[in-house]
């Protein structure tokens, strides 16, 4: 059997296939923002954010997709529903349990819960790793930037 990486010439097909999404994304951003107004950097307006945010996305979709379309061909492989389904059971479980538990509940739900998508993870990492970030995003997020979210359930 061929190797995937030489049959067929050249264009990395997951990278052109990443670039697409993101320039697709941020034409979308900008269009959707399109009656924003800008603002200077002095005297932001509420469209200034976005469109920077969006206008680096297409940039960034431009260059990868430049790389990839001179890299050796690469296949997409189908994606692996297990790692899709524990992530998106970790953020959504992190959005109901912030509001009813607080954040700290809530961070290590995320991160405990996140972590089994990697089945190489090891648990005293997870729990070191866990402690950390949910301690300096609890100072970063509720302490720092003031976000109307309770730390604890009490």
């Amino acid at each position: 059997m061929a190797d995937p990486r030489k049959a067929g010439g050249t264009g990395d097909r997951p990278d052109l296939l990443t670039a697409i999404m993101f320039v697709g994304i941020g034409a979308l951003g900008l269009w959707a923002g399109r009656d924003l107004t800008m603002g200077t950097a002095a005297a932001m307006g509420p469209g200034y954010l976005p469109r920077i945010v969006c206008s680096l996305l297409i940039l960034v979709g431009l260059v990868v997709g430049g790389i990839g379309f001179f890299r050796a061909r690469e296949d997409i492989v189908a994606p692996k529903l297990r790692p899709l389904s524990i992530i998106l059971l970790s953020v959504v479980g992190f959005a109901f349990i912030a509001e009813y538990f607080g954040f700290v509940a809530a961070s290590v739900w995320l991160l405990v819960v996140g972590s089994l998508a990697d089945r190489e993870s090891k648990w005293r990492e997870v729990i070191l790793l866990t402690a950390g970030l949910t301690a300096f995003g609890a100072l970063v997020f509720i302490v720092g930037l003031g976000v109307q979210m309770p730390i604890w359930p009490f």
